[in-house]
């Protein structure tokens, strides 16, 4: 009834005595119905960067996180290899809402989804995806079969210290007083006393689970534009793990992704993919990371000109980006949180080194 071509009232007024529900009750699912009769097939993209941008920038957004016990979380089956059915996914959610409009109130909606680790996937195009399969591997977060620590790399306390600097001043006083802690003077006063009852493990827990949430929000990944490419809910907090998923699920590769941990994300990808190191050179940083080069970056010497960034290299690398012909991948810093890290090395990882981005990357 709802794909049927009509006038909304008279669908309403049809399912009303059906259900026995008022017609408020369908005020919103049909605002959704409506959609559901447009039959979008979301072939729309950046006008300028296409289907598959040369640069991205991700991010996450934490105002979606909620609260969920790690018990009501269902274990994925022993087999599970990280491989979800995309369009099945997004189509069994496109029917839990849906039923929502026709479900009476109070009882539980049939078509519920509930999060999973195996049964949970990111939006990604099907232009900008390799297939209808995409990579969800945040059941690895908390039992990883990776016999390497390092390509795990957990929530710095620098990016803590930076999710706290935003928070309003009311909720750093509510934070310190949870922690035992004195909450009278400036916010600044206040986050320098977290910093320091941030050494102890117990109570870094106890502030990231505060800060962050139980579960991660929203992982985007978009064009400079602004175009959405990607975008996951999150089961667990954020980590590098969640954008290498959706990256490595493209087609293409872009040539420079932009990240407010870029070396984590290098470090993880490269890591878990040995065989077809996804992020280089040198580690996707801009250049070999000697000392020359780190003191050059350091005083304001150095400019790594990306040209083809702006015209396409003929001809192009071997597996070469079909925008740029280049085969060369790096993950940068955002200019927000370019000098929180405390490697060198990193210098190397900054926007303003590429003449190219000035002016396409704010």
């Amino acid at each position: 009834m709802v794909q049927v071509p009509g006038a909304r009232s008279q669908v309403v007024k049809n399912l009303t005595p059906l259900l026995k529900e008022s017609e408020k009750h369908f005020q919103y699912p049909m605002e959704w119905f409506t959609q559901v009769k447009l039959g979008h097939n979301y072939q729309f993209s950046c006008l300028k960067c296409g289907f598959h941008p040369s640069v991205v920038i991700m991010d996450a957004h934490r105002k979606a996180a909620f609260s969920m016990p790690v018990s009501e979380i269902e274990e994925p089956p022993a087999n599970f290899d990280g491989q979800v059915d995309v369009e099945a996914f997004w189509n069994s959610l496109r029917l839990e809402i849906i039923a929502r409009g026709l479900v009476e109130t109070g009882n539980p909606n049939p078509f519920a989804v509930k999060p999973s680790y195996h049964l949970w996937a990111p939006w990604i195009g099907p232009n900008t995806r390799k297939s209808g399969s995409v990579l969800n591997t945040e059941w690895e977060k908390v039992h990883s079969s990776n016999p390497n620590p390092a390509s795990e790399v957990p929530v710095t306390e620098e990016r803590l210290i930076d999710e706290l600097m935003s928070l309003k001043v009311a909720a750093v006083r509510q934070l310190c007083a949870s922690c035992g802690l004195d909450n009278k003077g400036s916010k600044m006063d206040l986050i320098m006393r977290l910093r320091s009852e941030m050494q102890n493990r117990s109570s870094y827990d106890k502030i990231f689970q505060k800060v962050w949430g139980a579960s991660g929000g929203w992982a985007v990944v978009m064009c400079p534009c602004g175009v959405v490419n990607s975008i996951k809910v999150l089961v667990r907090a954020e980590s590098p793990r969640d954008f290498a998923d959706m990256l490595l699920s493209w087609k293409h590769l872009p040539n420079i992704s932009i990240y407010d941990f870029a070396r984590g994300l290098s470090t993880h990808a490269n890591l878990r993919n040995p065989n077809m190191i996804p992020f280089s050179p040198h580690e996707g940083r801009l250049l070999e990371p000697n000392d020359a080069n780190i003191a050059a970056a350091e005083e304001g010497r150095l400019k790594i000109s990306l040209e083809w960034l702006k015209e396409k290299k003929m001809p192009a690398d071997v597996n070469g980006h079909p925008l740029t012909g280049s085969s060369d991948h790096y993950v940068l810093s955002d200019r927000f949180h370019e000098n929180n890290t405390k490697d060198p090395r990193d210098k190397l990882r900054k926007i303003q080194l590429v003449p190219e981005l000035a002016g396409r990357v704010n």
